[in-house]
């Protein structure tokens, strides 16, 4: 069976936010969350462009999805 989504862990670092994928090997960083999003957009495409996702077992245009770490806002 087909992935439909590739899973990604977002967690804030000593300098910059780190977006890691769980089923690829894909790392990249940004200075805000918004940065670091798009960032791992753009490495997700560059990563699967000539690829053949099913052997990676993917569909077609897989979405990612992303579990973003927060620290507790304290008053």
């Amino acid at each position: 069976m087909l992935q439909h989504t590739i899973k990604a862990f977002v967690r804030k670092g000593e300098a910059y936010y780190v977006a890691e994928c769980l089923e690829i090997p894909v790392v990249t960083q940004g200075k805000s969350v918004d940065e670091v999003l798009r960032n791992l957009q753009e490495a997700v495409a560059l990563h699967l462009e000539d690829e053949d996702l099913a052997q990676l077992g993917l569909t077609p245009n897989p979405a990612i999805l992303v579990t973003l770490e927060l620290e507790p806002a304290y008053a």
